[in-house]
Formats: C-alpha cells, sequence, structure tokens
C-alpha cells in the first residue's frame, strides 16, 4: 500500500489493511503489527500526524517501562529500519531513500558501513538511521 486510505476509514479497514497502514508510514514490523494494529481498529484519528503520534506514544511508553520484554520489543521494532546505505529494504520509502544514498559510490558506501558498525557497537541492538 504506497497510497494510504483517508484517515476517516482507517478503523473499519480489516486488521491486514491496518498492518498495511503501519507499513507505509513505519518499516515493515510484525511486533508494530501487534502493537499498533489495534489502536487502529480502537481509536479515530482526525489526521495521520494524529495517528503517528499515538504509534510514537505506544513506542514511548515502551522505552520508559522497566520491564526488559518492553525494552526489547522496543529494539525490535526500531532495527526494523535498515541500515544507511542497505541494498535489500522492505518499505517502498525506505527504497525511495536508499537510492539517493547509494547513488554516492563505492568511497560514500564504505562510510556509512562504516558508521553503522559503530554506531551499533556503541548501541547494541538499535540501528544508525
Amino acid at each position: 500500500m504506497l497510497t494510504l486510505p483517508p484517515i476517516s476509514k482507517v478503523a473499519t479497514l480489516t486488521t491486514e489493511e491496518r498492518a498495511q497502514v503501519l507499513d507505509t508510514l513505519f518499516e515493515p514490523c510484525q511486533q508494530l503489527h501487534t502493537l499498533s494494529v489495534s489502536l487502529l481498529r480502537e481509536k479515530s484519528f482526525a489526521s495521520y500526524d494524529e495517528l503517528i503520534d499515538a504509534v510514537g506514544q505506544q513506542l514511548k511508553d515502551l522505552c520508559e517501562s522497566r520491564l526488559e520484554s518492553d525494552n526489547k520489543w522496543l529494539e525490535t521494532i526500531l532495527s526494523a529500519h535498515p541500515r544507511l546505505g542497505e541494498k535489500k529494504v522492505e518499505s517502498e520509502q525506505s527504497r525511495k531513500e536508499q537510492a539517493q544514498l547509494n547513488q554516492g559510490g563505492e568511497e560514500q558506501a564504505a562510510k556509512l558501513a562504516e558508521m553503522n558498525r559503530n554506531y551499533e557497537r556503541a548501541f547494541p541492538g538499535l540501528r544508525y538511521v
């Protein structure tokens, strides 16, 4: 789904269609589906910005949780974003972003790979985005 349905229709979509909305706005991620698909059915949103804020609040709640399982869940969701310069990506939006990054040639690709490694060493489980 590259085109989002009218925001007023989101709550009436099937579970799969609501997951596709999330995939379009964020990165495809089963853990994000599990966390947020029901929110899209249960709550009415006036705009996609409001929907994004609501999902952001769910992620913030995971971040602020003292449960290790919530923190791992959050890391998995955040890790759904591809590494900068990666060739194989899931979402159309990321493919477009990566295409712009991959125009820089071998030297830029090597620099991005180094930046990815350094970041992931400093922040295990997270992606440099």
